[in-house]
């Protein structure tokens, strides 16, 4: 390696560190509106991303394994996001005040949910739509149990 190519190096070794310890910070709102928008519109993204490959699970679309494991992937880096967006102070929305009253419960379902949903991603990593078949319906009753419990 030459003595030119050390400064090229180590600008992207910082610049790679501080790309991931910014994506490892906690995410933080200015007001409690903003905190609800945000995990609105990322469980929507999430849900649509997730809506593709459930309807090929069930035939209602035509199977992509490409599509599937792209939305699958997306839907599980989605399902880890919106958590941030249920602190303090941001009752609201759609949300249930049960959330804010159980947060061990609420945080075990969150839990649950991100588990399900990266089954669905690895599975769909296969290709095989009878794998994603059978990590699917995990993930949508994950979802639905949440919802159940904690959306008004």
């Amino acid at each position: 390696m030459s003595r030119s190519m050390l400064p090229t190096l180590a600008f992207c070794a910082l610049a790679l560190a501080g790309l991931s310890a910014q994506a490892q910070a906690p995410q933080t709102f200015a007001t409690p509106q903003e905190a609800i928008k945000f995990r609105q519109a990322t469980l929507k993204e999430m849900q649509q991303n997730f809506k593709q490959v459930a309807d090929m699970a069930s035939g209602r679309a035509d199977f992509d394994a490409k599509v599937a494991e792209a939305a699958s992937a997306r839907a599980a880096e989605l399902i880890k996001l919106p958590w941030a967006g249920f602190g303090p102070g941001t009752e609201g929305g759609k949300a249930s005040p049960a959330i804010w009253k159980e947060q061990d419960k609420f945080k075990a379902a969150a839990t649950r949910a991100e588990t399900e949903v990266a089954k669905v991603a690895a599975a769909a990593k296969t290709g095989s739509l009878d794998a994603i078949k059978a990590a699917i319906g995990g993930a949508g009753a994950s979802c639905k149990a949440c919802h159940d419990a904690y959306r008004n």
